[in-house]
C-alpha cells in the first residue's frame, strides 16, 4: 500500500493562527469557514520536497498522569544554504526566527501544527549537503511563557469549560483555534495569583479529571469527564495479530506498580481534606499516595467524588499494553485510516495471540500518538491506557 501523501507548510507570519488569510473576492484565499480574516495573503511556503524525515510525539504521559506539549522534529536538506539565517540571498532571509508556524498533513488530515523553538544546523564532514533539524512544540509553549494573575470574567460557579475559555481569552488565543467541552464540575473564583496560563488551565483540567491538549490542527482541546466516560461505551477499533482485526507491527507490555494510586487526599481552597483509600490495594501493594491542596473545587463533595474516582480507577494493577505500533508500509487501508484518524480517548481493543496459543485481550483508550516518517517508511505508535475517568 502506498504511504500517505505528506505535506509540510511553513508559515512565516506573526500570530498564533494557522491557515491562510481570508481575502474577500479571492478564489483561493476567500473561503469562508476555512481562511482567517486578513488584508493580504499569508506568507506560507510548501517545503515538502525539502523534508527528509519527520518525528512527531503528542499525548499523555502515563507516569505524570497528564497531557504534555506535543513536539516534532522536521529534518530539511539544505543544498543551497536557504536555511542559513545569515544568507542574505535566501528566500527566507529575515524569517528564520523562533516561534514561526509549521503544519504537517497526510492525505489532507493535519497530524501536527506547532511553533519553531530551534533550528539545529548540521554540516557533516565530507558531505556536500547540510541539513537543519527544525524543532517544534505546540501551543502549550505559548501558554507556559504567558504569566497571568487575574482572569477576566471568572466567578465562583463557573463550569470548568467556561474557566478554560476565560484563561484562553486572557492570553488572546484565537477563538477559532479552540474546541472546549462545557465541563461537569463547577469551580471557585480564580485565585488571582501569579502563575502561567498553562498552570492555570492544568489546575482546571485536574479538577475535571478531563483532558487538555492541542490537536493535530493546532486547536486547544478540552474534553470533560462526561465525554471521556462516554467513550468507554463506543465501538472500539480492533487490532489483532491473528487476522481478526487491523494487523499491528508490535506492542509493548508492562506489569508493574507505577500507575497504582490507593490513597488520595484532595483539599479545595477554603475546604477540608477529602480522602479515599482502598484497603485491599494497600495491603497488597503498600501505600501509593496522592495529595493535593488549594484545588479549585467549588465544594468538598466534588473533591470527595474526585478522590473516590481516582482510587477506584487506579487501586489495582494488571498487565498493561502501553503502546501499539503500526507499519503503514505494509498495512492495508484500515491501517492507514487508524493511523491518521485515531483521536485521544478513542476506544481500542487489542488482541495478542502468543506462539504458545495463549491470548491477551485488552480494551483501552488511545492516549497518545507518535509518527516516525521517511520517504520510504512510516511507523505510527499509539500510547494506550486504561480509562482515566
Amino acid at each position: 500500500m502506498a504511504l500517505p501523501t505528506i505535506k509540510v507548510e511553513f508559515l512565516f507570519g506573526n500570530g498564533a493562527s494557522f491557515g491562510y488569510s481570508l481575502i474577500l473576492g479571492d478564489l483561493i484565499y476567500g473561503q469562508l469557514g476555512n481562511n482567517i480574516l486578513g488584508v493580504a495573503a499569508a506568507d506560507i511556503v510548501d517545503i515538502t520536497n525539502q523534508v527528509s524525515s519527520i518525528n512527531i510525539n503528542r499525548g499523555y504521559n502515563l507516569i505524570q498522569a497528564q497531557f504534555q506539549a506535543g513536539s516534532a522534529t522536521v529534518r530539511i536538506y539544505d543544498p543551497n544554504g536557504d536555511w542559513n539565517p545569515q544568507n542574505t540571498a535566501s528566500p527566507y532571509y529575515g524569517k528564520l526566527v523562533p516561534l514561526r508556524k509549521m503544519r504537517i498533513s497526510a492525505d489532507s488530515v493535519y497530524i501536527y501544527s506547532g511553533y519553531t523553538v530551534a533550528y539545529n544546523y548540521t554540516y557533516p564532514k565530507d558531505m556536500e549537503i547540510g541539513f537543519v533539524d527544525v524543532e517544534l512544540t505546540d501551543a502549550f509553549r505559548l501558554f507556559a511563557n504567558a504569566n497571568i494573575t487575574s482572569v477576566s470574567g471568572a466567578a465562583a460557579g463557573n463550569l470548568t469549560g467556561a474557566r478554560i475559555t476565560q484563561i484562553l481569552d486572557q492570553v488572546g488565543y484565537p477563538s477559532s483555534m479552540r474546541s472546549i467541552d462545557a465541563g461537569t464540575v463547577t469551580v471557585l473564583n480564580d485565585p488571582a495569583t501569579g502563575r502561567t496560563a498553562l498552570q492555570a488551565m492544568k489546575s482546571v483540567e485536574f479538577v475535571e479529571i478531563g483532558g487538555l491538549y492541542v490537536d493535530g490542527e493546532g486547536k486547544v482541546t478540552f474534553k470533560d469527564r462526561a465525554y471521556i466516560q462516554a467513550q468507554t461505551g463506543t465501538s472500539p477499533t480492533v487490532f489483532a495479530n491473528d487476522g481478526t482485526g487491523i494487523p499491528y507491527y508490535g506492542i509493548t507490555f508492562a506489569f508493574d506498580d507505577s500507575l497504582i494510586i490507593n490513597q488520595v487526599s484532595l483539599t479545595r481552597s477554603g475546604g477540608s481534606a477529602q480522602t479515599s483509600s482502598d484497603t485491599d490495594s494497600i495491603e497488597k501493594y503498600f501505600p501509593h499516595s496522592l495529595s493535593y491542596t488549594d484545588l479549585l473545587f467549588e465544594s468538598d463533595a466534588q473533591a470527595l467524588t474526585a478522590a473516590q474516582l481516582l482510587v477506584s480507577k487506579r487501586a489495582q494493577t494488571t498487565i498493561r499494553i502501553d503502546s501499539l505500533t503500526l507499519d503503514l508500509a505494509v498495512g492495508d487501508a484500515p491501517t492507514k485510516t487508524a493511523a491518521l484518524n485515531m483521536n485521544f480517548f478513542d476506544t481500542i481493543q487489542i488482541k495478542n495471540v502468543a506462539q504458545d496459543g495463549t491470548t491477551i485481550n485488552k480494551t483501552l483508550q488511545c492516549m497518545g500518538v507518535a509518527h516516525t516518517i521517511t520517504p520510504s517508511s512510516w511507523f505510527t505508535t499509539f500510547t494506550t491506557s486504561e480509562p482515566i475517568a
